[in-house]
């Protein structure tokens, strides 16, 4: 028995009311002087002892009454121990990380080893499932009592190179009991990596019927090295040496010297040695990649000394491909904008693309199709056949720069998209002198780089009907400054000035360069993307209008990743282990993707057991309305008892003083 609020029991002094009340004000009888006692009745007085009797009942009732009145206010409580709850028909599911880090040592095969074991003990009738987990968790059994159908799906786990997500494992976990309509003994078999951890703790919530049984495969830390990441570009389109940057981390490791190798198709290009600090990093520089025409395999290695040498390499995918021609169209007499144009684009080392410039006239006998993109630089005149062509292109997924003057001003309409031309408004007449860009969708692709644009002057500019246009910039007097228009599967952006500066300044500034390289690899889909993906990425295979064809994928085995259903169908492939996947799309844009494993997957520190109780308690909290696991004390209030016994003793008292007092006036 304990007290929630034991201070109070310092009313306890109050004990001393009663007893002033019953010893210290005793009845005193004053004598009077009276001539004579022939008038008085005569009576028989009460006993003294009987009258003592009662007093000390009295005193006795508030004595008591005040000390359950103190022991009500310290709100009295006893310890009950809450029953186990009863788990019949109770599922074992046995859950198997087979993560990147369980490849650390003989991790996995120890948890497998361990699984086995349980499966062994249970007894006859007892009914048990097979999942394993990394990012995703798959079953491996039906819910059985077979131990042979449990250790053949036990011996059926692969290591997969995915990260641990406990947090899946969680909600698989919720699923299963929900749709079994029966309690769960989740087996845990883990390294419980700490990185596996979800960032928001409520992830790990698991339901009433469910319980858990953590069975850590290590006990401590391990140190790890790993190469944690490659800075390398992607495309090159000359033959120069390329810059690659490797970055090697260590985790719970002492200083070291680890060699590092650079690798490309499978020769070693070079190989330095780096100091890694105790637990931190070290960066390495390559300069001497000479990168061959196509497609190429990068790695840079580490030389393995620790448990996990499968995060010791780092894969990388570098293309060199020949620079793509765009064709520039302006008229004979206004080459100031593909001046600034080639220029801008050779400013910013951008190699991609080479420039053809071409005249309206010129443009007769050329195929838009052959060219990256279009660019038609405030051209008077476009010839017909011409335009029509760019009008398929358009369709089919190509892309034009439509830039306005006060020559193309004079066609009335935007060349390709065929919106009104509003007017030409020429600022230098007007008390401004010029106008500025007063806002920019800097979501877009053409502006993401650079958004500078506040002290840009703009004398000219040509107000065009936006329609159903993206616009992506206005002017301070709110005329749209460059709009995007999807035709199709391409793209058709207008620049409501010229590119030269002679209606404006923006090729003096150096927003300019960005804006020119931003916008060419925007208008020539040169994504180019990072070097590399890591494990569970996705990648689109086809768009909306190569549905039916097929689609080649080879995984890092050699082996193809896509049935013949798939490879028609699919839209896109989830990368599941580390290496290249080679992917051949139908409309020639063949890829080769690097994948690595996420690296978190490398800090092989353990949960903390606190971490670990936790998440149980999430499991046997839930069964209990407060809170409290079964087979637990929980505390239990006496003070509704305490109040009741109050209640009966004022009864009491008050119907022993009632009569105490009605003999008191008798004897008076």
């Amino acid at each position: 028995m304990g007290f929630l609020a034991p201070w109070f029991l310092a009313g306890a002094a109050a004990v001393g009311l009663p007893v002033w009340l019953h010893l210290l004000r005793k009845h005193r009888t004053t004598p009077l002087p009276f001539s004579s006692l022939m008038f008085f009745e005569q009576r028989t007085q009460s006993s003294i002892k009987h009258r003592r009797l009662r007093y000390l009942v009295l005193f006795a009732l508030r004595t008591l009454l005040i000390l359950l009145i103190v022991v009500a206010f310290a709100s009295p409580f006893v310890e009950q121990r809450i029953p186990p709850r009863t788990r019949s028909n109770e599922v074992a599911v046995l859950a198997i990380d087979n993560s990147l880090s369980m490849r650390a040592g003989a991790r996995l095969a120890d948890a497998k080893a361990a699984a086995k074991s349980l499966v062994s003990g249970l007894h006859a009738g007892e009914r048990a499932e097979v999942l394993t987990f990394g990012s995703r968790v798959h079953v491996m059994s039906e819910v059985t009592d077979d131990h042979a159908t449990l250790n053949a799906a036990i011996d059926a786990i692969e290591p997969s190179d995915a990260r641990t997500s406990f947090a899946e494992l969680a909600r698989s976990a919720r699923s299963i009991a929900q749709s079994l309509h029966l309690p769960l003994d989740v087996h845990l078999f883990s390294d419980m990596q700490q990185t596996g951890m979800p960032s928001n703790f409520n992830d790990l919530r698991l339901n009433a019927d469910v319980k858990l049984d953590p069975h850590p495969v290590v006990k401590k830390d391990e140190p790890n090295f790993t190469v944690e990441n490659v800075v390398a570009p992607r495309r090159v389109f000359d033959n120069k040496k390329v810059r690659v940057l490797a970055t090697v981390a260590g985790y719970g490791v002492h200083k070291d010297i680890r060699n590092v190798t650079l690798l490309l198709n499978g020769r070693t290009v070079e190989t330095k040695a780096v100091t890694v600090p105790e637990i931190g990093r070290a960066n390495v520089e390559f300069l001497s990649l000479d990168v061959p025409p196509g497609f190429n395999k990068g790695e840079v290695r580490i030389d393995s000394a620790d448990t996990l040498p499968a995060d010791d390499v780092f894969y990388f995918s570098i293309e060199r491909a020949d620079p793509r021609p765009a064709l520039f169209v302006h008229d004979p007499e206004g080459d100031g904008g593909l001046l600034y144009f080639k220029t801008a684009l050779e400013a910013a080392g951008q190699s991609a693309f080479e420039i053809t410039p071409a005249t309206p006239e010129q443009t007769t006998n050329l195929s838009p199709s052959k060219y990256a993109f279009v660019v038609l630089s405030d051209v008077s005149s476009v010839p017909p056949g011409f335009e029509n062509q760019l009008r398929d292109y358009v369709r089919g997924g190509g892309s034009v720069l439509v830039a306005l003057g006060h020559h193309a001003a004079m066609r009335g309409k935007v060349p390709v998209t065929g919106q009104a031309i509003l007017e030409s408004r020429y600022y230098g007449r007007e008390a401004d002198r010029f106008q500025t860009a007063a806002w920019l969708d800097t979501s877009h692709p053409s502006i993401l780089k650079d958004n500078r644009w506040d002290d840009i002057k703009f004398m000219r500019a040509i107000r065009v009907d936006p329609g159903q246009a993206r616009i992506v910039a206005k002017l301070t007097d709110q005329t749209p400054l460059l709009l995007d228009q999807q035709i199709g599967e391409g793209h058709v952006l207008v620049f409501a000035s010229t590119l030269d500066n002679i209606d404006n300044d923006f090729p003096l500034h150096a927003s300019f360069v960005p804006f020119v390289e931003q916008t060419a690899r925007y208008l020539g889909r040169m994504d180019s993307g990072p070097p590399s993906v890591m494990v569970d990425d996705f990648a689109e295979l086809r768009d909306s209008k190569e549905k039916g064809n097929a689609v080649d994928v080879v995984d890092p085995k050699g082996e193809r990743a896509l049935t013949l259903d798939e490879a028609t169908k699919a839209q896109n492939i989830q990368f599941t282990m580390v290496g290249f996947y080679d992917i051949r799309r139908p409309n020639g844009r063949n890829d080769l993707v690097a994948v690595n494993a996420d690296r978190r997957e490398s800090d092989l520190t353990p949960a903390t057991p606190d971490t670990l109780s936790l998440w149980q308690n999430t499991a046997n909290g839930t069964a209990e309305a407060g809170g409290v696991a079964a087979g637990d004390q929980k505390p239990l209030s006496l003070w509704w008892y305490v109040m009741l016994g109050v209640l009966a003793l004022t009864v009491a008292e008050s119907l022993l003083g009632n009569r105490h007092l009605s003999v008191d006036k008798e004897a008076a």
